[in-house]
């Protein structure tokens, strides 16, 4: 049955919860067999992910121990195949053509830039919010593009005094919070590196204070040249909105939180907070609170 599936499959999550209790497997378990997050299995369970790839159902029916058929969902005629999550029926049509304009223009980014690698060995581009507020944990992503015949580089990066690293993938060779560094360092033969990491901001920053970063990149073949310096977002505005509050108006619209999500994929490998996310996209707004120095949803 399974060559007959399409590419993707709609998911019975009652069923997969039911069957995992049954048979006492823990979120943690199957989700190293599928080869995901535990919070992706628990979004599979609470029907937040209605639609999964093909390889993915098949791997968690592996992992479950059950014919494939017992965990996508049925209908007459056969497996029911198609599904669009909830978050792209919320989507109105111009908003489909805006993201296949960008698909191309980030396409054509891309070539750029990988042609830029080839002239100067290594690229390095920070990712970073528009907004941080005081106390709450923000993420921060630098891609790194080499030459094909990489011998490895070293990434050293500055963030705001005061200012926490408290999580990181791959977690850095050598980091001081003190003085708001860290430093990785790649290994030959990996060409396409991404770096995430979450940032504690200092309680005590000043609201409308623009905190700067900086950072440096050089591979091993260029040791006795001078480094490159990291591009892309360079600062952020200490003022009390959500990392993904991109135009910060206190709320998380469908194009924030697709953004938001790709985000969030992107940097699976640290502990995101994506509930809280999800909790204030239904509810439609949020407020922070200084006293706890934490975002709260509000119910329009």
């Amino acid at each position: 049955m399974a060559e007959n599936l399409p590419p993707t499959v709609c998911l019975n999550a009652k069923t997969v919860r039911r069957i995992r209790e049954e048979k006492k497997l823990t979120q943690l378990y199957v989700a190293k067999v599928v080869g995901v997050t535990t919070d992706t299995i628990s979004r599979w369970e609470n029907n937040r992910y209605p639609s999964m790839k093909r390889a993915n159902a098949l791997r968690l029916a592996e992992a479950l121990e059950v014919p494939l058929d017992d965990i996508i969902q049925q209908e007459e005629g056969g497996p029911q195949i198609i599904a669009r999550p909830r978050l792209i029926e919320r989507i109105p049509k111009p908003l489909v053509i805006f993201f296949i304009f960008l698909v191309v223009l980030l396409s054509s980014a891309f070539i750029y830039h990988r042609q830029m690698v080839l002239k100067t060995g290594v690229f390095a581009s920070r990712s970073l919010p528009a907004f941080a507020a005081p106390g709450v944990i923000l993420p921060v992503r630098i891609h790194l593009l080499t030459e094909k015949k990489n011998n490895g580089f070293i990434l050293r990066e500055s963030f705001p005094p005061g200012w926490k690293l408290i999580e990181s993938y791959p977690p850095p060779s050598s980091l001081d919070n003190e003085k708001g560094t860290a430093r990785w360092i790649a290994k030959p033969g990996e060409n396409h590196f991404l770096i995430s990491y979450l940032l504690k901001v200092d309680p005590d920053a000043p609201l409308e204070k623009v905190a700067f970063f900086r950072g440096s990149v050089i591979a091993a073949p260029d040791v006795r040249k001078s480094p490159k310096a990291v591009t892309g977002e360079k600062n952020i505005k200490v003022q009390p909105f959500l990392w993904a509050d991109l135009n910060g108006d206190n709320q998380i619209d469908d194009k924030e939180m697709l953004q938001a999500s790709k985000t969030a994929e992107e940097m699976r490998n640290v502990h995101l907070e994506w509930k809280l996310l999800e909790n204030i996209w239904d509810a439609g707004s949020y407020v922070y609170d200084t006293e706890s120095q934490d975002f709260i949803p509000q119910h329009k």
